[in-house]
This record gives structure tokens, sequence and C-alpha cells, in this order.
């Protein structure tokens, strides 16, 4: 039987969530312990840990069949690769930053200047759809630090926090790409491995959509219960039972977790009592 090769960063911001989500798939597997390759011990698949600027090269090449990698690396790449699933981690944004001290009006200002970036393609696509024409300086690493050296004029880089750019006396201008990690594949993959990838998304949706999703218990009394559970719409309809307490009823049903605190604060309005929260680990349509 095959397996199906999936290419994750080795180490950095992706790796850690990676494991985690590949294991709540109940796909498990032994610690790389600085190995590059590991067989899962329950699913036809083995996990390559590279760096993440090469995990577009192995997909193309075949050498590894899907990868988890940072979008903005994806693009950056410009590989034959075919794009499956947002992961929903990994989010940061590709960001123009500037010397605190420079007054900054817009991008045109950096018309003529020296940019420093690790992004090239993004940034340069990014200029030319504002018709600015500027100096592109490519370097590896610490771009951060090219301003203050005298090396450029302001730099294109990835921003989490802002926190690295305040120590270097820079200032965030414009974002100009955001990003998060995204699952990739070779689009030569053969029927079989194509029936691998299929059931490792079912568990990777199933475990995506249990993330974004609570589970809620409450009582209600009988009065009000057409509107607790016009509050509460669920997957296609709450669970309604009644309680051995005459005119109340159990509500089971679950809820999006950005629309969380303020559809309990409506059902608490509503009278809805006793109300039980739970996460959900795995949610299957």
């Amino acid at each position: 039987m095959q397996t199906l090769k999936l290419a994750i960063q080795k180490k950095g911001r992706l790796s850690e969530e990676s494991i985690k989500l590949i294991n709540e798939c109940d796909i498990s597997f032994p610690s790389s312990s600085g190995k590059l390759v590991t067989a899962a011990y329950d699913f036809p698949i083995e996990i390559l840990f590279l760096r993440d600027d090469d995990i577009p090269d192995y997909v193309q090449d075949g050498v590894a069949d899907i990868g988890i990698v940072g979008e903005n690396v994806l693009v950056e790449s410009g590989k034959q690769v075919e794009e499956v699933m947002k992961m929903g981690f990994g989010k940061c944004r590709l960001s123009l930053a500037v010397p605190r001290n420079m007054q900054y009006n817009g991008v045109q200002d950096l018309s003529g200047k020296s940019i420093a970036t690790s992004y090239p393609r993004i940034l340069k696509n990014y200029l030319d759809t504002q018709q600015v024409e500027a100096d592109i300086h490519v370097i590896s690493g610490s771009v951060e630090i090219a301003p203050s050296i005298g090396l450029a004029d302001a730099i294109c880089d990835i921003v989490s926090t802002g926190s690295t750019l305040l120590s270097n006396g820079l200032k965030e201008a414009e974002q100009i790409f955001r990003s998060e990690a995204v699952l990739i594949k070779n689009p030569g993959l053969s029927e079989e491995k194509n029936a691998i990838l299929k059931s490792l998304l079912f568990r990777l949706e199933a475990v995506k959509r249990a993330q974004k999703n609570k589970y809620i218990l409450l009582n209600a009394p009988n009065d009000n219960l057409d509107k607790i559970v016009a509050l509460l719409p669920g997957i296609s309809s709450p669970t309604v039972q009644s309680l051995a307490k005459e005119g109340w009823s159990s509500v089971h049903s679950v809820i999006t977790e950005k629309d969380f605190w303020e559809i309990i604060q409506q059902l608490k309005e509503a009278g809805a009592e006793g109300i039980l929260v739970m996460p959900i680990e795995k949610l299957i349509y």
C-alpha cells in the first residue's frame, strides 16, 4: 500500500501547530528526535521535516506529496502546486516599514527609494499595482536592521506583533499581503494517494470545524422556549428535551465561537439558566 508523504516545517512558527493538528486527527507518530522522516503508527502517511522555504520545491518535484507551508512562502516561491486548504493558524502579514522619524504619507513616498526584503516577488507585484518604482534589495535575514545600517530606506517583512519593528526604530507603513498556513499538494498524485488525501482532509475538516464551534446545554423556561430556540440555530436545529422540573426544558445546540459571548448574553436575558459550554473534539456534518 502506498503512503502519503507530508512535508511540514522542521522548526519554527508553523511546526508546533502542524504537529498538534495532525495529532488531533488521531494520527500519531514518533517524535522526530532530529530525524527528517517519520512514519505514522495508524495512518498511511509519512512526515518529512523540512525548512519552510524548501516545502514548495519538494511538493512540486514529488519528493513530498503534500505540505503545510506559509502562504507567503508559497506565493514567493512561484512553484507549480495546488492549494488545497487554508489551515487557520500561522496568521501574519507582510508589511512595508519605514524609520519612525520618517514623514510617511503613502506608498508613493517610497518611489526611488531602496527597500530591503526577503520577499522580492510579492513586493514587486505590490509595487507594480501601485505604480511605484523602487530599488528592491534582496537579503535573506535580519531585514529589520537594513535602514539603521544604511543598507536600505525601508523594509518589507513579516509582521506578527510589531515588537521587532519597534525595537529597531521602525514603524509599520503598509500591509501588502496577509498570510496563514495552507495545505498544498502535487498536482500529479496517483489515484491511491488522492484517496488517502481525501481521508486526511475529512479528518482535518472535522477538527477545524470543531475548533470554530462550542457545544452548549442550558435549561429554558417553556414560556420563553421559542425565543431561546430562535437564538440557537445549531447545525440544523437545537435539541429540546423535557426536564423533570415542570415547565422547563433542556436545550442542546452548537454555536460558533465568534458569536459566543453575544449569544450567551441574549440567552441569559431570555431566561436561560444553568448554561454549560463545552469544547468539541470533532464535528462532522
